[in-house]
Parts: C-alpha cells; structure tokens; sequence
C-alpha cells in the first residue's frame, strides 16, 4: 500500500512542480527559436548629460574574448546611452592598450571552447597572463565594469574575477518570488537594494528599485560594497547544459551572495555584476512575438539612472 503524503510534503512536491513548470515556460519564451538582438529604435539621448560632449572617462569595451556583448552589438544601446552622457566610447582588443584612466567594460566573456557548447566543463575565458595583467592594471588605477551573466558566462569569468576576491555560482540566479517568468526587482522594500553610494542619490538620481533579466550571483570579499543583494530562500540553480533544468538539477541556497558589487582596489576600482541585459536594451523574438528586456523595458523604470550612476562611480577619482 502506498503511503500518504502529509500536506507538507504534498505543498513540497507542488513547489517543485510549479518551479520546474516556470522554468520550463521561460525557457521557450526566452530561449526557443528566439533571436535575441539589441533594440536600435529606442531613443537614448540624455536631457542633462554628466559631461559636455567627449569630456567624461573614455569606456572601452572588451571585445577580444568572443564576448556575447559587444560595442557595435548586444552592447550597443548601452555605448548609445554613454555617449549620450558625455563619455568617449570605443572598443578593444589588445587590453596592453589600455590607459590608465580608462573604463574598461568586460561583458560576458567566454571561452572559445564553449561558442555554442554551453554545457559543462566550462573554461576561462582569460589567459592567467592577462588575469595578473588586469589585476595590476586596477591596482594602478584602471576601472574596470565585469558583467557575467547566468552560465557560461559566469565560469567564463570566474577566474577574472577571483583575482578581485568575487566568486561566481555558475548558474541561473533567482529571487524567490511567485511568478518565476517576471524579472527580478531589487528594491528597498524588498532589502535587496542595498542603500549605497550607487542608489542614495550621492552621484545623482536618487532610486529604491533596479530590475535584472535572469543572471548569476556571487559573493564578494570584505571590502567590497553590496549592491543588490539575495536573501535566504533566493536560489542558484547549476546544470549540466545551460537552460536544461530536471528534479536532479543543483539548487544552492543564496543567502549573503550578490548580483551586484562595488570594490575600490588599490588606485583603480572594480564594480561586478551578474546581469548583462539590465545594462543595455535588447529584444527576444519567437514564435510568441516580440517581447523587450532591459532598460527600455516598462519593468525597469530606474535602470538608465541606475546605469548613469554606476558608470559616474568608476569615472570619479
């Protein structure tokens, strides 16, 4: 005779229905014969720019490591967005050609060993050359933005970023929250927007709520400033292949770990985040339609001026 279940294991098997159910509706929604471009109709001109025009930081953004966002690409909007603001923006490949003031943007870097293999083992993305090459060059003043969104990208830059003192859980990084295909709001009420230097108004506008689109998480060293924060009950989850969950898939409970950091680092300063299209505005078309992710989303009310404020961070001595 088969047992009972008591209605707290029947509540437990219903959760892991249910999860197991969104998962797999935000994969067709977002993954599925989708194609995932950068929005190029939006308006992003600045009324009241940081700078005069050119006379902010230069932003280079990286492009030599098979990044799935790049300046002419995915990245656009955002070197639109920038430039809008007063800043000079460019590209890079050889990183030796960076200055000493620059803001060099790294966004999901991946190895070319897993270009379409996003499964398990994952490798680095950076040379062990270039790792102690970006670490001194921080030291000696750099700035530098690392983006590494839900796996590969976050194994990809793992190693990057443990020069720093961050940690990745590579994988795919959720707010516990009810309607698991809705983006995740970091917010005040929530206690997962930190009050900062980033939020309270210091280096601008002032906001009690940021919006990510499905990324990684990780934890930071001592020093560091949190940014947006996970609570206990918010979860990693680690699969084999990227997007293919089953009731065997790895959960990792996300308690003190991060999606959002700021680190000064000897002259230069570091800020990591596990989310990419937060920064830029992209769109997924399907065989559902078109759907927009990023700071032109109605979701995302305060993520130009969050963006505007992160960026004004790295820019200031």
């Amino acid at each position: 005779m088969s047992k009972r279940l008591s209605k707290v294991e029947e509540q437990k098997r219903h959760n892991i229905v249910f999860r197991l159910l969104n998962l797999v509706t935000f994969f067709i929604l977002f993954s599925l014969n989708a194609q995932q471009n950068a929005d190029t109709k939006i308006e992003t001109k600045i009324v009241n720019p940081r700078f005069d025009n050119f006379k902010g930081s230069r932003i280079v953004i990286d492009q030599s490591h098979h990044n799935f966002h790049q300046m002419s690409g995915r990245f656009k909007p955002f070197s639109d967005l920038m430039i809008s603001d007063g800043y000079q923006l460019d590209s890079i490949i050889n990183l030796q050609e960076l200055k000493t003031n620059d803001i060099l943007v790294i966004s999901n870097p991946i190895n070319e060993k897993n270009i379409g293999n996003w499964r398990q083992p994952i490798y680095n993305a950076f040379s062990s050359d270039e790792i102690i090459y970006l670490k001194k060059w921080v030291k000696k003043g750099g700035k530098l933005l690392l983006i590494a969104d839900h796996m590969p990208f976050s194994g990809a830059a793992n190693e990057l970023a443990n020069a720093f003192g961050f940690d990745f859980c590579d994988g795919f990084a959720y707010i516990n929250k009810e309607n698991r295909n809705a983006p995740d709001v970091f917010s005040m009420n929530n206690k997962r927007l930190l009050n900062s230097v980033i939020s309270d108004g210091t280096l601008g506008s002032q906001f009690d709520n940021v919006t990510t689109f499905t990324g990684s998480s990780f934890t930071i060293p001592k020093r560091a400033i949190g940014i947006l924060k996970f609570l206990k009950g918010d979860y990693c989850l680690t699969p084999q292949i990227a997007w293919q969950f089953n009731d065997d898939t790895p959960s990792i409970d996300l308690v003190n770990s991060y999606q959002g950091a700021i680190l000064n680092f000897g002259k230069g300063k570091i800020a990591v985040f596990g989310e990419a299209a937060m920064f830029t505005a992209q769109t997924i078309t399907n065989n559902s339609g078109t759907f927009k992710f990023g700071f032109h989303s109605e979701q995302a009310p305060n993520n130009i001026e969050f963006i505007r404020n992160v960026l004004f961070w790295l820019h200031k001595d």
